[in-house]
């Protein structure tokens, strides 16, 4: 039980860091307040999001394999696989936003160039789908874990 509750802990630990970090990306990507130091901040943030994305998922895999319920629970369970379909739906999302902040940091770099508003409020959606769509996965595991 010590493992499963240490397992439990650290998936949220990551999850709440990917949560502080894409909402901050979500605040900070908005047109009235672009500068270079905004631009360089998000292409930042996005890296520690991906790395905290990465640690939601390493932990995800340890629970899941090394949990006290076993993989045979977790994949009988079709909400399981609903959340994994909404993961996958997440980590596709993320790719825009964070090739942007890279184009974006790029351009700043090369030629002192910002990003035209339209480009951010579009960017911005991206990310706020994101944010959005991570309730709903954990709303999803905690009526799973549950055996519903």
């Amino acid at each position: 039980m010590t493992l499963e509750a240490v397992l439990a802990c650290l998936h949220l630990l990551a999850l709440l860091t990917m949560v502080v970090f894409l909402s901050s990306e979500a605040a900070l990507c908005r047109a009235e307040w672009m500068n270079g130091a905004v631009v360089q901040r998000l292409a930042r943030l996005d890296l520690i999001y991906a790395f905290a994305a990465l640690a939601v998922l390493a932990t995800g895999l340890l629970r899941l394999f090394l949990g006290a319920k076993g993989v045979t629970w977790y994949v009988s369970q079709p909400l399981f696989h609903l959340k994994m379909s909404l993961v996958v739906v997440g980590v596709v999302l993320s790719f825009k936003p964070t090739a942007v902040f890279r184009r974006w940091l790029r351009q700043l770099r090369d030629n002192g160039a910002l990003p035209g508003d339209a480009e951010v409020r579009a960017t911005r959606k991206w990310v706020m789908w994101q944010a959005h769509l991570i309730p709903v996965i954990a709303a999803v595991a905690v009526f799973y874990a549950r055996g519903w």
